[in-house]
């Protein structure tokens, strides 16, 4: 007798193990980012939602104000700079079942289960390092240690003109700079989760380490300037298509799905994002450099 319908089997079981497996392990490498920055905020957006930053200045009168006069208003303007949307991203990778049979599953299917989510990780990551290198804060230096030095002088300065409290500045560099410098210094570089970075390290709360960003270059902007913005992937609205993507934690940063296709005889697996990391205020990074001859 054939089994009765809506019966939950062990491959719908599997599947939804592995889903969740891929989606918390993805929400981990953020929270590990989160715990290495101190701080980092995360703002659901709906589909197409513009992704800005602001460039704020206040033009102040005189404060010399005589007894009964009126009080001249200080200019101030907030200049949005707008930039993509943020959109939603669909990835799909499938093993054969021909690998499973060759390789087995624990190489064809859970080790690229792993690239895959590494390469989704890096992808957003990469977004970001080439985004701060739009940071408005500029300045050359001689040396590597001046040019970290001074990116948090300036970052610090920039926001005491502002009026606006920071708690920490994180700064990002070359790996080969800092080793290069590191080398000779007794400082412990620590790695979570792919990412190096040396904490409480000449002013900055946290360094990171990243073949991203340009050799002689020096990054820098307060930990509260950096947001986390995301699309979640099981809105309802999605749902509505008869799309259900598995998210885990307690924000859906990405969807995943597993799938058995019996027509190509593949295991496919499905992820859906829409984030990226920003910053607020775009003249709140310093991009330095270190002068090669100086």
């Amino acid at each position: 007798m054939a089994s009765k319908a809506n019966l939950t089997k062990v491959a719908n079981i599997d599947g939804y193990v592995r889903e969740i497996d891929f989606a918390t392990r993805f929400g981990l490498n953020w929270d590990a980012l989160r715990e290495i920055l101190g701080i980092m905020r995360p703002i659901r957006k709906t589909p197409g939602t513009k992704l800005t930053s602001y460039l704020a200045s206040v033009t102040l009168q005189d404060g010399d104000v005589g007894e009964g006069e009126e009080v001249p208003y200080s200019l101030a303007t907030v200049e949005p700079v707008a930039y993509s949307d943020l959109t939603l991203e669909k990835y799909a990778k499938a093993v054969s079942i021909e690998a499973v049979n060759k390789y087995g599953a624990a190489t064809a299917v859970q080790k690229t289960d792993a690239a895959f989510l590494n390469e989704l990780t890096g992808k957003v990551m990469d977004r970001f390092y080439t985004f701060l290198q739009t940071g408005t804060l500029s300045g050359t230096y001689a040396t590597w240690q001046m040019a970290v030095s001074m990116a948090i002088g300036k970052v610090v300065d920039k926001f005491k003109k502002m009026r606006r409290d920071i708690t920490e500045v994180v700064v990002f560099v070359n790996t080969l700079d800092a080793y290069s410098y590191l080398g000779a210094a007794q400082v412990t570089i620590q790695t979570q989760n792919g990412i190096s970075y040396v904490k409480n390290f000449l002013g900055a709360s946290t360094v990171i380490l990243s073949s991203e960003i340009p050799q002689n270059t020096v990054i820098a902007t307060p930990v509260d300037n950096i947001d986390l913005y995301y699309i979640d992937p099981s809105d309802a609205n999605f749902a509505s298509l008869g799309l259900n993507y598995t998210v885990a934690g307690e924000t859906n940063l990405i969807g995943v799905h597993a799938n058995g296709n019996y027509n190509t005889v593949v295991g496919e697996l499905f992820a859906l994002m829409g984030m990226a990391l920003w910053a607020e205020y775009l003249d709140g990074i310093a991009v330095v450099t270190v002068d090669a001859n100086p």
